[in-house]
Parts: structure tokens; C-alpha cells; sequence
């Protein structure tokens, strides 16, 4: 437990701390939601409860299409732009 809330805490300084590199933001993001997925696994696992299992497996394949999304503006932006520097964004 005290892993997974110590995951989500690195991820949210990460999304705070990095506010100019999309890419980390994103990164953060993830690691936020797999710290929330790891509590759910060990919650099921020692209530030997299956529902739990199973919606951690939706919360990994939303993870996976929200990366595949952010990834996906990016090149867009990038095609646009010619650059992914959040620069013109202040803290």
C-alpha cells in the first residue's frame, strides 16, 4: 500500500513539477494510474476478491488508449508546430 500511494505522490509532482515537457506530463499521468491499479490488485488480492482484479484490468487498457491518445496529439502537434515545447505555457 505504502508503495502504490508512494507512486502516485512521485506522479503528481511530476505533472506538477513538469508543466513545459509534455511527454513527462503524460508519463506522470501513467504512473498515477498505475499506483491506483497496483491498490486495487493488492485490495482484491487480500479480500480474495475477483471484481477488483478485473477492473484493474480496465484501468490498464484505459492507461494504454490514454497514451496512445497523448501520443498521437503529440505527432499532430508536432506535424503543426514543428516542435512539442510547451514554452509560451508559464508555471
Amino acid at each position: 500500500m505504502t508503495i502504490s500511494i508512494l507512486l502516485f505522490l512521485i506522479g503528481i509532482l511530476g505533472f506538477v513539477l513538469n508543466r513545459k515537457n509534455i511527454i513527462l506530463m503524460i508519463i506522470s499521468i501513467e504512473i498515477m494510474l498505475l499506483a491506483v491499479t497496483l491498490l486495487i490488485i493488492i485490495s482484491a488480492y487480500s479480500f480474495d476478491d475477483s471484481v477488483g482484479q478485473i477492473y484493474s484490468i480496465y484501468i490498464i487498457s484505459i492507461a494504454g488508449a490514454e497514451s496512445v491518445i497523448g501520443l498521437s496529439t503529440l505527432v499532430a502537434y508536432y506535424r503543426l508546430r514543428g516542435t512539442i515545447s510547451l514554452g509560451w505555457l508559464k508555471k
